[in-house]
């Protein structure tokens, strides 16, 4: 799970109880950046972590630390460049993602907070990768608490600096900064004390031309899912802010927009932590040429995948539920939000129970070093279907929010569908190849 996606909900718990309707509205509008960075960021943690998982099943132990070293190199040498133009071009990109059509206080928000964390982020960056390397090396525990030091410094931090020192919005972003940095402090002991399968030597940390090709290729397909994301985040306020009545009706839903993507990222963390789970094991034994392991481990992906999709499902569509979920980030004395976050809620996750079976593939072809199936199956949601589907049902329909809203179930449906004849083959394939594989 990304650090971003972790601070952006504790964030958005306090702020949407202290801080009120635009505060949440300027942190929705932040998201899609830090989306970004959190592409780029997968992009060379997915990939580097999924050759590295293949390299130790071949017993590589050099080229594991040259990839650990490589990792390193480059999540510092893109901080010199994208934070950079982001920075001198605020007003421009809050303008892309939808701060053109929303209220002066929620524009404001959101420029106050991306100015506190947009260098200091380097350090999640740093931080989820090494996290990576660490899942894909076994150490899953180490990890995971990678991510939850940092998780739980923000949750502590936040009231302290929001209400404690009555910094609102900005004591946000420096408690978001405080637990990026936690994070990668912890991330780097654990490497510097020997306590890892791979090494981390100083003379390592540079560009290995002849390892950068496979890593680039498999992590090409979590990076542009996730750049997707980003494009959908940014084409849904962008959406809401064409298509609302007026700033305060572009403002509301924005903020419930917010609400959506909290409750998302809390109620899929169990989804996308059996996918992190699952890809050490599949490149690995794919490595090792285990097929009958590979098998069982992707058929058993798909079946816990989609279990907790189900659940997610009920828990954000099924009354009570969604109300509880909504009055976590939205305060009493707010009806009209907490009514229509609800209703948003419900209405945009009633089928996401279907999504387990591309969540698995995904995975499954990034994995094993299918790098070009997994960029269709990653992209197909939000990129084939969702944006196109976001941009012409509000011209179909006469309810412009309720279009926007339903364009997210929509694509979930159409995505299951065109899943399951490479899901299908490649189980078939396996069922094949397994006698051969454990001879060999």
């Amino acid at each position: 799970m990304s650090l971003n996606a972790l601070y952006a909900v504790v964030d958005r718990f306090y702020i949407g109880h202290g801080c009120g309707e635009a505060a949440m509205a300027g942190l929705t509008l932040v998201f899609p950046i830090m989306m970004l960075f959190g592409a780029f960021g997968v992009f060379v943690g997915a990939g580097h972590s999924a050759v590295l998982s293949i390299r130790l099943g071949e017993g590589d132990r050099v080229a594991c630390e040259k990839l650990l070293g490589q990792l390193i190199a480059i999540k510092l040498l893109f901080f010199f460049i994208l934070p950079p133009l982001i920075f001198f071009n605020l007003d421009t990109v809050l303008g892309w993602c939808g701060g053109g059509g929303v209220s002066a206080a929620a524009f404001a928000s959101a420029k106050r907070y991306l100015q506190i964390v947009l260098f200091p982020h380097v350090f999640a960056h740093l931080a989820f990768g090494l996290s990576a390397m660490m899942r894909a090396e076994g150490n899953a525990v180490r990890s995971m608490a990678a991510l939850c030091v940092g998780f739980a410094t923000n949750l502590v931090l936040d009231p302290i600096f929001i209400f404690g020192l009555g910094l609102g919005i900005e004591g946000a972003a420096w408690a978001t900064n405080v637990g990026m940095a936690a994070s990668f402090a912890y991330a780097l002991s654990c490497y510097l004390r020997g306590r890892n399968v791979v090494r981390l030597r100083l003379r390592r940390i540079a560009l290995y031309p002849r390892l950068l090709a496979k890593p680039c290729g498999i992590g090409f397909a979590p990076f542009l899912q996730q750049l997707l994301g980003a494009c959908i985040n940014v084409a849904l306020p962008a959406a809401f802010a064409r298509w609302s009545a007026d700033e305060a009706a572009a403002t509301t839903q924005i903020a419930s927009l917010g609400v959506f993507q909290s409750a998302l990222i809390l109620i899929i963390l169990p989804v996308l932590g059996a996918q992190q789970g699952i890809q050490p094991i599949l490149g690995y034994n794919w490595g090792a040429r285990n097929f009958r392991r590979v098998k069982a481990a992707f058929i058993m992906g798909f079946w816990v995948t989609s279990a907790l999709c189900v659940v997610a499902c009920i828990l954000q569509v099924v009354p009570p539920f969604p109300g509880w979920i909504a009055r976590m980030f939205v305060a009493s004395d707010n009806p009209e939000l907490l009514r229509i976050a609800t209703r948003d809620l419900q209405l945009s996750n009633c089928m996401l129970w279907c999504i387990g079976l591309n969540v698995v593939s995904t995975t499954y072809f990034q994995s094993i070093g299918h790098p070009l199936t997994a960029i269709v199956l990653s992209t197909m949601r939000q990129g084939l279907i969702m944006l196109p589907v976001i941009f012409f049902l509000p011209h179909l329909l006469a309810d412009k929010t309720f279009a926007i809203w339903l364009s997210l179930p929509v694509s979930d449906v159409l995505c299951a569908l065109a899943t399951i004849v490479p899901f299908a083959l490649h189980v078939r394939f396996l069922s094949r190849v397994k006698t051969r594989g454990a001879a060999a």
